[in-house]
């Protein structure tokens, strides 16, 4: 068992540039994927306000003459 240990070391110690640049990546890619999904987040979140805000300013109230509707029933009441 303890030869077994040995041979387990050395097999790390000679892959170790290897291993270490694998931690990197991996990190590295962790970090960039992370960043994406929090800006894509964020964007999502920010275009959402804007669009709300903007459906909001546009919601005024809408006026109409409708007198002339009126009178069109009016009339066709009186002709009954």
């Amino acid at each position: 068992m303890s030869q077994e240990k040995v041979d387990r070391y050395k097999e790390q110690k000679r892959n170790r540039k290897a291993i270490q640049a694998k931690k990197k990546r991996n990190a590295l890619i962790t970090k960039v994927c992370t960043s994406a999904v929090i800006l894509a987040l964020c964007g999502w979140l920010g275009y959402s306000a804007v669009d709300l805000y903007v459906q909001k300013q546009n919601s005024k109230p809408v006026t109409a003459d409708i007198t002339a509707l009126d009178d069109y029933i009016a009339s066709l009441n009186t002709e009954q």
